[in-house]
């Protein structure tokens, strides 16, 4: 089922609230927040069809501070409130906000389900590498070797990458931003919002307070253009200050190339598909990172597939025309029944 959409006169301003955003000053949840804001309106979705839903960290604060409705659920069963609100309601448009621990500890068995019903829900997946909230312990996707409160002679855990999962559970939509690029996340999120399915957006995210400059590779002033490779379908790989680098294959292995040099020209660089179904490309775009390569951002998978709730409510309606009993009052009435004077 498609969410209707119209042209609607709305602006950030309608999804904006009149009280105090509570995360740190400096956190990335701010800009965040903000292109979110921007971003709905440029949906078309009728702000009465709009349910924020999330599960406990900071991220989770989220519902609180954008003008929709929302549920606040329990740690790491958002995506399990989420699928049943869209499941019930497939005409409501359904937003995840989460963070890398609410979703990939307690919550990772919900989030690699979501990811492979291919529920039409959105997930915002706030990326910071440590538990903010409960005050600076490592998560899933803390660094090998990070110091940290409950690491503190470094953690011996091999990080999940985002990608990685969403791609192993046949995710249809995986797309990676930077808090410290609001244009960048406007308009992925509108791409998410369009896609029918589950989408997943990573946000690298800034925690100024126990993780400040975790993510300050890529997005430095004087390194994200060179640390940065943005993505779009069918354009080419290209990336650098001065534009000339972009991403060639060799093999079965990627490769950093500079145009003009050994022969590579423009021409040799690979095309963004985003749309294909194999995702070997997806995987490999999702794995990148320095110092060999630039971090990939922007939408590396958008493929189109079966959505869940199409299918389970297509399949409802088929189940009614076969029996003789339609709903739950006809059951009740049928059968050995007697009433009571």
């Amino acid at each position: 089922m498609n969410i209707e959409t119209e042209e609607l006169e709305l602006s950030y301003k309608d999804y904006k609230l009149d009280q105090p955003v509570k995360w740190c000053p400096g956190c990335g949840g701010h800009a965040v927040l903000s292109a979110v804001q921007k971003a709905l309106p440029e949906t078309g979705i009728e702000k009465e069809k709009v349910v924020f839903v999330s599960g406990i960290g900071c991220s989770s604060r989220f519902p609180y501070y954008i003008n929709t409705y929302g549920f606040h659920s329990l740690h790491g069963r958002g995506a399990a409130i989420a699928s049943g609100i869209k499941v019930a309601n497939p005409n409501l448009s359904v937003w995840l906000v989460t963070g890398d621990g609410d979703s990939m500890a307690i919550g990772g068995n919900h989030f690699i389900h979501i990811l492979r019903r291919n529920i039409n829900v959105n997930i915002l997946l706030f990326n910071n590498k440590i538990y903010g909230l409960t005050k600076g312990q490592y998560s899933p996707t803390t660094p090998l070797g990070s110091i940290t409160k409950t690491s503190p002679d470094g953690t011996i855990e091999s990080p999940f990458l985002p990608g990685e999962l969403a791609m192993g559970a046949q995710g249809t939509f995986y797309a990676r931003v930077v808090d410290t690029d609001p244009k960048m996340i406007k308009d992925v999120l509108v791409e998410a919002a369009n896609h029918k399915g589950t989408s997943l957006v990573e946000i690298l995210q800034n925690c100024i307070i126990f993780n400040n400059q975790v993510h300050s590779e890529i997005t430095g002033k004087e390194v994200r253009e060179d640390n940065q490779i943005y993505l779009e379908h069918g354009k080419p790989m290209i990336f650098g200050k001065n534009r000339d680098k972009g991403i060639i294959q060799v093999g079965q292995k990627f490769l950093v190339a500079k145009i003009g040099e050994n022969g590579v020209r423009k021409e040799d660089i690979l095309i963004h598909d985003a749309h294909n179904p194999d995702d070997t490309r997806h995987y490999m775009l999702s794995r990148m990172s320095l110092p060999d390569y630039p971090v990939a951002m922007g939408v590396i998978r958008a493929c189109k597939s079966n959505v869940y709730e199409d299918m389970l409510h297509k399949q409802i309606s088929l189940s009614k025309t076969r029996e003789k009993v339609k709903n739950v009052n006809e059951l009740l009435k049928s059968g050995n029944v007697f009433n009571i004077q």
